[in-house]
């Protein structure tokens, strides 16, 4: 990996800690990758049942890759709110497995239309007979539906900013490792690059993370698309799980058409980190694709507990792994003389200034965004209020969740004009990231 900020900076530093980049041979492995509907990537149900039937250590050390951020408890007691597969079949009753919502939890059947939402328990634990965390067993009769012309139901647009914290159409148990609800941060995206391979589909590696705007504008730090060609480059909505494609909603897929970067960046500081990545075409608005709001110019959150996301590595280290799972984590905002003063104490020296371009938030021992985690939104709640705005960008730290030494953020308010400015110059409405 290149690393082109300040000595020992992580750039796009969540340990829920350095820039996902193009060389960084170590770090590509399928955990980075993202599978789509033609990608010869295996999705983790086939993976998960090759685990169990080979044999062979090199096989199981793969998997093993795969699934390194999936929680494996002791098989947990009985409780309320249990997963449906284990709440609809009586032991020994036969079934089959089919996606969560095409069962009827009240007489434990498929159903022909419409979808039923419950609790899902992402641990891979030993009462359910199928391979897959989204499946459950359920009692079937011979020519009783067509599975294949059942369609989960559609939602309508929310207004930007609307996190759903009980998740969307299913709420998970088991969440051991910060594992967001699915659907949580609707204006999560992933930035991907298409790396090609002979008379195969192509890969998509993961870059950096970004947030919805707009149906065709990402916001992103400007390191993770600066100099990379357009046709590499992809955005994905939607996504949960970058190992299945079995959610209830879809993610969305788009090619990228154009990226403004800011006029003022400074690769060498990263001072003003900040991008617009215009997409081919809009995204369709669903339950898990919709926009954050970006704040009033003058807002300070200091104090203030926001929310990051992302799927970035787990730890600094090179035995840090890529996450799976979309990960949340809650860290305060961090006012910035006190940062200052934190970071000075680093290897950056007692004359380090912080650039009025940047925001911190964290600090806490082993709480941090990370390696990966560079253009991914940090949200903070409005006061008095249930929505959300985007306060900063995932910009750089010195390591990961070390206590006293928070992470560096785009202070997105300060952007919001030049925001503007580009919007209008695309001939963009500028409704769909305003709050009221």
């Amino acid at each position: 990996m290149r690393i082109t900020a300040l000595a020992f900076v992580v750039i796009g530093a969540l340990t829920i800690c350095q820039v996902a980049g193009d060389d960084d041979s170590d770090d590509l492995d399928i955990i980075k990758e993202f599978i789509d509907y033609h990608s010869s990537a295996e999705p983790k149900e086939s993976a998960n049942e090759k685990r169990k039937n080979q044999g062979d250590k090199k096989d199981v050390e793969n998997q093993q890759r795969i699934s390194a951020q999936l929680p494996i408890p002791p098989e947990p007691a009985q409780q309320d709110g249990e997963p449906l597969s284990q709440e609809i079949i009586k032991e020994h009753e036969p079934c089959s497995c089919v996606k969560y919502f095409l069962c009827d939890i009240d007489n434990g059947q498929v159903i022909d239309n419409g979808a039923v939402y419950g609790l899902i328990d992402i641990r891979l634990g030993s009462k359910s007979p199928c391979s897959h965390y989204f499946d459950i067993c359920c009692k079937t009769m011979k020519n009783e539906t067509n599975m294949e012309n059942i369609a989960p139901p559609s939602m309508e647009h929310k207004v930007c900013g609307k996190r759903n914290t009980g998740g969307v159409g299913f709420r998970i148990t088991g969440a051991m490792d910060g594992e967001a609800q699915f659907g949580e941060f609707p204006w999560m995206a992933a930035i991907v690059r298409q790396e090609h391979q002979d008379d195969k589909p192509p890969l998509n590696i993961f870059v950096c993370g970004g947030s919805l705007i707009h149906p065709r504008v990402i916001l992103t730090a400007a390191h993770c698309v600066f100099g990379k060609p357009l046709s590499e480059l992809k955005v994905r909505l939607g996504e949960w799980d970058t190992q299945t494609l079995d959610e209830l909603y879809q993610h969305q897929d788009r090619f990228v058409s154009k990226i403004v970067v800011h006029e003022d960046y400074y690769m060498g500081a990263l001072y003003n980190d900040i991008a617009l990545v215009f997409l081919d075409e809009e995204v369709t608005f669903g339950p898990n694709v919709d926009t954050i709001c970006l704040p009033p110019a003058n807002i300070n959150f200091d104090g203030q507990r926001c929310v990051a996301s992302g799927w970035g590595k787990d730890s600094f280290e090179k035995e840090g792994k890529y996450q799976v799972i979309l990960k949340r984590l809650d860290l305060p905002v961090v006012p910035p003389g006190k940062c200052e003063s934190a970071l000075r104490k680093t290897r950056l020296g007692p004359y380090f200034k912080l650039d009025s371009s940047f925001v911190c938030a964290g600090g806490e021992p082993g709480r941090d965004t990370c390696r990966g985690d560079g253009g991914s939104p940090l949200v903070c709640r409005l006061p008095n209020s249930e929505y959300y705005v985007q306060y900063g960008i995932v910009a750089w730290g010195i390591g990961c969740g070390e206590e006293g030494l928070p992470g560096v953020y785009v202070n997105v308010p300060k952007f919001v004009p030049w925001i503007e400015e580009n919007m209008i110059k695309a001939k963009l409405d500028t409704k769909y990231y305003k709050s009221s």
